[in-house]
């Protein structure tokens, strides 16, 4: 796009700041002179008596009153053109989605790729749907002239234009509660061609789903990742980790494991860790099941990529599919096909009962194979210690894909 001839918001406003800031100048050193002028020439050691016999003066009543309205409509005027040059975005615009919360922003692009930070091409108009979760928040970017309210459930935006690249400080200019000042990201504007490649992804470097997540869920404005003290407990070195948590007034011990993170997500201010404010929003209906588990492996493994794990070659590997058959037809064990989310009859105990072959049914069939035997067969199949959890849910997924 030919930006030659598009007046960005900076030069829509520094203009008329510098036209408001002069003419007040002006008259305050001109009121000021004309003060000291008369408390100098009309002191009372000098003048005790009046010595004007003026009743009034036309022309300068005149020009007292002209003068001020004519600055009035000149600033009046400048300031109505520069706030439509900020409402009205130019054609091209790239769109982009802010969401503020508490306490940080997140941006959401066109290709639904997500960022903490906002990245822009340089010289490209962006539009940026502002967005709020929670309480009032303020979009300001000081360098572009922009500062515009992002209040819940009321449409708004801002636009502009970065001409050179660099990064550039984005603020919340509204106080919205006790992590208000960490609410603190960058603008990073970028050649097009390099903003081109960031935006899809051609970075070379894999990234773990569950950073993605927690970007995009504003969960790394509040939790650190490099274990300085946050809003929230920091998430290095957070699984395994022995924390003291509080629930209704009362202290108790808990190691951090998957059920721990899980509820943390689901009923964030069920366990309070001592020391930090039960202020985390809670994210059930808001995450899908498979975002949930993409966060808690993220923060099991410190953000390492899993090997993506063949399910397939697996049940080879391990003999599933010498009892298992992956036509529909009965062997040994019941049939992969359709397996997943059907319900089945199974022995527990001396008790039968009907479950639903879901995740947890397949993952715990696999770790304990005799604890719930399907109506028909032999407790034949043996234990794999030996499986991690990637296999495990390598050999669900698998299963799940034979519809």
């Amino acid at each position: 796009m030919d930006t030659t001839h598009l007046i960005t918001t900076t030069e829509a406003i520094d203009p008329v700041f510098m036209f408001i800031f002069g003419a007040c100048l002006v008259l305050l050193l001109g009121i000021t002179a004309a003060m000291v002028l008369f408390v100098v020439r009309y002191r009372r050691s000098r003048s005790p008596e009046p010595t004007s016999q003026a009743s009034g003066n036309l022309w300068l009543e005149v020009v007292w009153i002209v003068l001020p309205t004519l600055l009035v409509l000149v600033m009046f005027f400048y300031g109505w053109s520069g706030y439509l040059a900020l409402r009205n975005v130019p054609k091209g615009a790239m769109e982009v989605t802010a969401t503020a919360r508490m306490w940080s922003w997140s941006f959401t692009y066109p290709n639904g790729r997500t960022s903490a930070k906002l990245y822009v091409p340089v010289n490209k108009p962006v539009k940026v749907e502002l967005v709020s979760r929670d309480v009032i928040h303020g979009f300001y970017l000081p360098a572009f002239r922009v500062k515009r309210d992002v209040v819940p459930g009321m449409k708004n935006y801002a636009w502009f234009v970065a001409t050179k690249p660099g990064s550039y400080d984005l603020f919340c200019s509204q106080y919205c509660g006790t992590g208000h000042s960490a609410m603190i990201t960058t603008v990073e504007a970028l050649p097009e061609a390099e903003f081109g490649a960031w935006l899809e992804q051609r970075t070379g470097k894999e990234e773990h789903a569950g950073h993605e997540l927690l970007e995009k869920h504003g969960c790394l404005g509040c939790h650190t990742l490099d274990g300085k003290p946050g809003v929230g407990p920091t998430f290095k070195g957070l699984w395994g980790r022995s924390e003291t948590v509080l629930n209704n007034g009362s202290e108790r011990h808990i190691t951090v494991d998957e059920a721990y993170l899980r509820r943390s997500l689901l009923e964030p201010n069920a366990d309070v860790v001592k020391g930090f404010q039960p202020i985390m929003p809670p994210f059930a209906g808001v995450l899908k099941e498979e975002e949930i588990k993409a966060i808690i492996d993220y923060l099991r493994t410190g953000g390492a990529v899993p090997a993506k794990r063949d399910g397939r070659k697996l049940a080879q590997e391990k003999g599933c599919l010498v009892c298992h058959s992956l036509d529909g037809s009965r062997g040994v064990g019941p049939t992969f096909k359709g397996l997943f989310g059907a319900r089945v009859t199974v022995q527990r105990g001396k008790a039968k009962v009907t479950v639903s072959a879901d995740e947890g049914y397949l993952r715990e069939s696999i770790r304990q194979p005799a604890a719930d035997v399907v109506e028909g067969f032999q407790p034949l199949m043996p234990t794999n210690p030996d499986l991690s959890d990637e296999d495990v849910t390598a050999l669900v997924e698998f299963i799940e894909g034979l519809k």
